[in-house]
């Protein structure tokens, strides 16, 4: 057996973990980080002793990042065999070596690793001082009796895989390597070690250390109060500034002892759970509008720069973020720092997931999924208690003294069983308020075979778990008809929290909005994290790759990696604004004369911000407002509505409502139709002269001539002055590019290998039964089936032409009997010019859904099919309007309707968007592609979380569908 493969021995002569400080004082920290030597060896058994060629590479990197190796994506698979405690005999090493110096060998001289995978064995001048695992924990040695005064030489042996990595099947890239900040550390012989620092009551803070110091306590810089102490002291601080997580105030205490000075911020802060199951910060409730977050770089794989972490931050404070689940592990202690003083509550996890657990047997069955009673899972087996406690540990100890850490998480998909428990008790018998986190404690046997438990579980909370040894229940990705079961259920008895909702994969999430909907009803119900922050990828040569994309990977996920409600470049997408909006302070309603504002801050006053807002009617504001709002938080205040409404406009007449900083940043919108009656299209009466033949049906007048082809039952021509607008006859049809979020229901619509319930609308047939010239009017009777299949939509169209050439279109239709839901329905057709410009009158500026548009107002906007593109890493649909009632591109050609439709104008057509697998396959083809729709489905998050809500699948019952089309 080898050493990472032994149960029995975690660590050697690593130290125990201490709360995360780096003295201050001048040689105190040195930083190892840079160039390193380093050589790979396929077989960690070749590794030599004596190495004379070296390669040179920066850390902290990933390997596989440097071309050693190629990177793998996998999510719950692991990359080996599932055979704890081995790793695999071929077990790749990568040994790094550097010189350092050392001056003072009086003092203790310690080495540390913030961040390595897998495990790592250290040698100092060529003897062995220990090693450790835990990728995403710290390990910390003391060096002192291997160092000498001047050069010394580190030497780092970091293998693949080790016992270890059966702890780390997290959903991510897998890397490798030194990835995060390594360091020495020179201190007095009688340093402090450990620091415990809590408030109590919010008015004292006590301190536990080791050894002796003098203890100054600050408040922006003056000192309050100064004190010697030993072992442990104590401060009051009358009336002090309290921390939470929209105003993060804290207070720091300096350490001095033997010439090393230490510093701690310290936030005075109670956490609680009421009578109402509500989770509460100082007394007041709040909850957590959240991001799961990862540490990933599109060039560096798991290594973040203190700049893009502080980047990552701020992005989330714009897009009023209050929370950070440590998706799943401890993050660098820098991040933490930051959520002190920036305001955050954070979920921390230890760096825990056995995941790959679920698919151990394959595809048997009987035996896959949670099966909580099976002795498989390592969280069932004794011998493995200590390794599953010793990573809760390690995760505690190091970010205990942080104001921000709300929850300690035993980590994530790992089953629930005894050495869970254990992890539960250690944590709880520390003592401090924070809550205890557990999604798999909520979790009863979940097995892969029954999908009628499952959906049944989706909607009745009693097929959950409810173990009180944790404080919150917690769940991912439930139906917001579930945990409005739950919410409302008086036999549950703790805050439910969705550690994992609203999959923000591709074009999504389409239902975060909705969500919070509910979420803001019921006390119980505390929030929870959208999965999650940003796009996973990796760059080569421009392009954003994902799993599969390299030969040796023997197992992956595809794209599902792509799941940021971010890109990889932090990037904004639409969805990004949905998630923003659904987090925004404030709600507006109006009631009869009133409009009411609703403060969903949990400390903040609105009148900290300024409330701009106009009466916008068909694109043109017809009166500004600005209001600063005194209203306390989680009130509700009024402000009188505009009294200078028009009677009548000719589109739609709207309030927009934005709610801007001291600094003039908007941090909220909000749009309330003030349902002001709009005019009427005039019908056409002059109709145009139609001229039948065998094939195709000819209206000309003066200016204008189009060609209807009896046999497709399609306009194929329209000419305007000579001009042929068209590239493609304008067909009805229903499909899209499928969304990510579309990637279990998509076998309804394409055909697969092994679909035997679908309509294969990839391969659409549109069935003429009749075509005629009916008093004056084109009469087209017809179905759509999939190839193989009986049709699924029959449909009538009426078209009448005016003698001017303006063209009315009636639609209605039905779906047969027992019919899929559609994608959308709607016309599509080319137009000649290449990226065609136009403006149209709906939601914009960016796409919208009917589950993703909160973020939207309706307005008049000028766009151009380049500006529609939605860059994201697999292509797809993208580009949608709700809300349209007019269109015009720059060709003349314009389309209106009295009931608002949907467009989507494109570079791309379907089939290209729906072939292509990385954006630089996506070719333009010289044309520009249109919709105008009924009505699309909406886009959800069902790529992980639940299927699409029923009142966003289109089902084409009784449609009606009316537009005319101008010139």
């Amino acid at each position: 057996m080898r050493y990472y493969e032994n149960l029995s021995k975690l660590s050697e002569n690593r130290l125990p973990q201490r709360s995360y400080y780096i003295p201050e004082n001048e040689g105190a920290y040195t930083l190892l980080n840079g160039t390193w030597r380093f050589h790979y060896y396929p077989l960690d058994i070749d590794v030599e002793k004596d190495i004379k060629e070296w390669d040179e590479i920066p850390v902290p990197s990933c390997w596989q990042i440097l071309g050693y190796e190629n990177p793998n994506y996998s999510d719950m698979d692991y990359p080996h065999p599932v055979d704890p405690p081995y790793a695999p005999d071929e077990n790749p090493c990568g040994v790094y070596e550097r010189d350092f110096d050392v001056t003072n060998t009086d003092n203790k001289t310690y080495f540390v690793l913030e961040g390595v995978c897998s495990s790592a064995k250290v040698e100092i001048n060529g003897k062995y001082v220990g090693f450790t695992m835990g990728n995403h924990l710290q390990a910390e040695f003391d060096i002192t009796d291997f160092v000498g005064k001047g050069k010394n030489t580190v030497r780092v042996y970091v293998t693949k895989w080790s016992l270890g990595s059966y702890l780390e099947d997290q959903d991510f890239f897998r890397f490798n390597g030194i990835f995060r900040d390594v360091y020495l550390l020179s201190r007095p012989k009688n340093h402090i070690a450990d620091i415990d620092i809590r408030t109590v009551n919010n008015q004292d803070i006590t301190v536990k250390f080791d050894g002796e110091a003098k203890i100054t306590l600050l408040d922006a810089g003056e000192v309050l109060e100064t004190k010697t102490a030993k072992g442990e002291a104590l401060f009051h601080v009358d009336n002090p500034v309290l921390w939470n997580a929209e105003k993060p105030y804290l207070y720091e205490l300096k350490f001095e002892s033997n010439g090393e000075i230490i510093t701690q911020k310290v936030g005075f802060r109670t956490i609680s759970v009421s009578d109402k199951y509500e989770v509460l910060i100082n007394g007041t409730p709040i909850k957590f509008q959240g991001v799961n977050h990862h540490d990933t770089n599109k060039d560096n794989g798991w290594c973040m720069t203190d700049e893009e972490i502080i980047e990552d931050l701020k992005l989330m404070k714009k897009l009023n973020i209050n929370a950070i689940r440590t998706s799943h592990y401890p993050p660098t202690p820098y991040f933490l720092n930051l959520c002190d003083e920036m305001g955050f509550y954070v979920i921390l996890e230890t760096d825990l997931e056995t995941h790959g657990f679920n698919l151990r047997y394959g595809n048997d069955k009987v035996r896959h999924g949670y099966d909580v009673e099976s002795e498989d899972w390592l969280c069932n087996k004794p011998e493995w208690k200590d390794a599953y406690v010793e990573r809760m540990q390690r995760a505690v100890e190091r970010d205990k003294n942080h104001a921000s850490v709300i929850m300690w998480s035993t980590g994530n998909e790992s089953c629930y069983g005894p050495n869970h428990k254990a992890m539960v008790a250690w944590a709880k018998s520390r003592g401090d308020d924070r809550l205890i986190h557990s999604e798999d404690a909520s979790r009863k046997s979940d097995r892969g075979d029954d999908e009628s438990k499952k959906n049944v579980r989706e909607l009745h909370p009693e097929y959950y778990n409810e173990r009180y040894e944790v404080d919150v229940h917690s769940r991912m990705y439930t139906k917001i008809a579930g945990i409005e079961a739950y919410a409302v259920n008086a036999e549950k008895k703790l805050p439910y929290f969705l550690c994992e909702y609203s999959h923000a994969m591709g074009n999504s999430p389409g239902d975060v909005y909705d969500y919070w909907e509910v979420i803001d009803k019921y006390p119980k119900l505390v929030g929870g994290c959208i999965w999650e922050w940003a796009d996973h990828t990796v760059v080569e040569d421009g392009v954003p790759k994902y799993g599969g994309d390299w030969e040796t990977e023997l197992c992956h996920y595809y794209n599902f990696c792509c799941d940021g409600m971010v890109g990889p470049d932090r990037s904004f997408k639409p969805g990004t604004f949905e998630v923003k909006t659904a987090y925004q302070p404030i709600r507006i309603t109006s009631d009869f004369d009133k409009l009411l504002i609703r403060n969903r801050f949990s400390f903040t006053n609105l009148n900290e911000y300024t409330l701009k807002y106009a009466v916008i009617c068909d694109g043109k504001v017809l009166s500004e407002y600005e209001a600063v709002l005194d209203i306390e938080p989680l009130s509700t205040g009024t402000l009188d509505m505009p009294a200078d409404l028009p009677e009548i406009c000719e589109r739609g007449c709207f309030i927009t409502f934005r709610l801007f900083d001291k600094d003039g940043y908007q941090v909220a919108i909000c749009q309330l139709d003030l349902e002001v009656e709009a005019k009427k299209i005039a019908k056409i009466t002059d109709l145009a002269k139609l001229v039948e033949g065998d094939k195709e049906i000819v209206a000309s007048g003066d200016g204008f001539e189009y060609i209807f082809s009896k046999i497709h039952g399609a306009f194929t021509s329209l000419k305007r002055d000579g001009k042929e607008l068209l590239a493609s006859p304008m067909r009805l049809s229903t499909l899209r590019a499928p969304v990510d979020n579309e990637l279990f229901a998509r076998k309804l619509w394409i055909r697969t290998e092994f679909d035997d319930i679908g309509e294969n609308m990839q391969s659409t047939f549109n069935k003429v039964y009749s075509c005629a010239v009916k008093a004056g009017n084109i009469v087209v009777d017809a179905s759509l089936a999939g190839v193989a299949r009986t049709p699924y939509l029959y449909y009538t169209m009426i078209i009448k032409i005016a003698s001017d050439g303006t063209i009315e279109y009636t639609t209605k239709a039905n779906g047969a009997k027992n019919v899929c839901w559609l994608q959308r329905l709607g016309y599509e057709f080319e137009l000649a010019e290449n990226n065609a410009e136009f403006e149209y009158y709906g939601m914009g500026p960016t796409n919208t859904y009917c589950d993703l548009h909160r973020h939207a107002t309706v307005d008049l906007y000028k766009s151009s099919a380049q500006n529609e593109y939605v860059q994201m890493i697999m292509p797809q649909e993208h580009g949608n309007h709700i809300g349209v009632k007019y269109i015009k591109f720059d060709n003349g050609m314009t389309f209106e309707a009295d009931t608002p439709f949907e467009t989507n104008v494109s570079l791309y057509s379907t089939k290209m968007l729906m072939d292509a697998k990385h954006i630089n396959e996506l070719k333009t083809d010289g044309k520009t592609h249109v919709r105008i729709d009924y009505k699309n489905s909406g886009v959800g998050s069902n790529s992980c979380g639940p299927s699409l809500v029923e009142k966003y699948k289109l089902y084409a019952n009784n449609v009606e569908f009316k537009f005319t089309i101008k010139f």
